[in-house]
């Protein structure tokens, strides 16, 4: 079935438009080149003691180097994982089993990921106390709860820094602040935040954080976890001394090239591109809101990554399909999505849309339009429409909203 869709999309040359820049992007040509060498020529192993070991290991530490200026720490904080469900896995398992014996408390927001989500449950499972906080309808997460549930019995704080579905971003010294009054670790899942915005180890106070590649024009499958010198956690991994012995496994030299190639030109363009991506934010919130009178923001205007914009429609106004919803923009050849990447093929609604107080069916008919460096101004405007057309072609308005209107 999907073999012959794309053998249709092929032959009558529909224009494809992609708008799920959250879940990846496409590797910039540049991060291409800087990878090529080590895939031929420079190849060696960077544990090997031999001269074509040592430009392995060369790399390897020059692009630490190049990732920890990006984030504002030491080099030897920054340990390169296969993407950001192993840092954040590593960020909870690693900090519990060095603190668990004496503390059992781990707090979380509803809006995480789910790969701090799952881990967290696992952790319960496990005879840890696990506290949930709940957001307002902005998906804030409540400092007065944070501050309410941390107790010196509290190892860990683990709250995402941008969120993947609505863009929200938490206010992360205030945060880590209350975290560490009563002296628990900090940690942030920063995959979505990273190189979008002005971001700081330092300034945030955090102690552990995420990020990845493949979300800033890098290759799948890299990743790294920034560990706060002097804070002792334990591995997941073992089997080698690689990674300053906290991650056993022969590093991919081509993939940490690309990793830190990718940060480098991401930082140097980061203003540029936030200013453009307001714009285009700006036009599709605007088209929206003109078109489809039923549809509900769950990106707040400010305080929200601009490459993110986030749409409901309201239940009470209109019956949709939110899985037709979907479907039919990508018959029209626009690749948008309903939430999380890992978590689509799911039906279950999104635990992110639900914290914001929406009723299930409000939360089920949500897309996500996520840009980036290649989207046109042109192709949102496209999308924008047909989102408009496809909302009033499938969707069914309540007789009550007619009468009130």
């Amino acid at each position: 079935m999907f073999h012959s869709w794309v053998l249709y999309l092929t032959k009558n040359r529909m224009r494809r438009i992609y708008l799920d820049y959250t879940a990846t992007t496409p590797v910039d040509k540049r991060v291409v080149d800087a990878m090529a060498p080590y895939f031929t020529s420079t190849f060696g192993n960077a544990s090997s003691i031999h001269s074509f070991g040592r430009e392995a290991k060369a790399a390897l530490e020059q692009s630490r180097e190049s990732i920890a200026s990006v984030i504002g720490s030491r080099s030897s904080e920054v340990y390169f994982t296969s993407g950001g469900t192993e840092s954040d896995n590593t960020a909870l398992f690693g900090v519990a089993a060095k603190f668990g014996g004496r503390k059992k408390r781990l707090i979380i927001s509803s809006i995480e990921h789910h790969a701090i989500l799952h881990s967290a449950e696992i952790l319960r499972k496990n005879g840890f106390d696990v506290i949930i906080l709940p957001v307002d309808p902005q998906g804030v997460v409540s400092e007065e709860a944070l501050l309410e549930s941390v107790t010196p019995d509290t190892f860990l704080v683990s709250i995402i820094h941008a969120n993947n579905e609505t863009g929200v971003i938490q206010n992360l010294p205030r945060l880590t602040a209350i975290a560490h009054e009563k002296g628990a670790l900090f940690h942030t899942d920063a995959v979505q935040s990273f190189c979008k915005m002005k971001f700081g180890t330092e300034e945030a106070g955090i102690d552990l954080a995420s990020f990845t590649a493949h979300k800033i024009y890098g290759p799948k499958g890299v990743g790294a976890l920034f560990v706060k010198r002097g804070i002792d956690w334990q591995p997941l991994l073992h089997g080698g001394s690689q990674e300053r012995n906290r991650r056993a496994g022969t590093e991919s030299i081509p993939l940490v090239v690309g990793f830190s190639k990718a940060a480098e030109l991401a930082a140097e363009e980061m203003q540029s591109e936030h200013d453009r991506l307001s714009r285009l934010n700006s036009l599709l919130r605007d088209i929206i809101s003109q078109r489809v009178p039923a549809a509900l923001f769950n990106s707040p205007a400010k305080n929200s990554l601009p490459n993110i914009l986030n749409v409901s429609i309201d239940s009470t106004k209109m019956e949709i399909d939110g899985e037709a919803l979907i479907i039919n923009m990508d018959l029209v050849g626009i690749a948008v999505t309903s939430g999380s990447a890992c978590s689509s093929g799911s039906l279950q609604p999104s635990h992110v849309i639900k914290a914001l107080g929406r009723d299930d069916n409000t939360t089920m008919a949500t897309v996500r339009f996520s840009f980036g460096r290649y989207t046109t101004e042109d192709e949102l405007a496209i999308a924008a429409e047909k989102f408009a057309e496809i909302v009033g072609r499938i969707g069914k308005r309540k007789k009550a909203s007619l009468n009130a209107s």
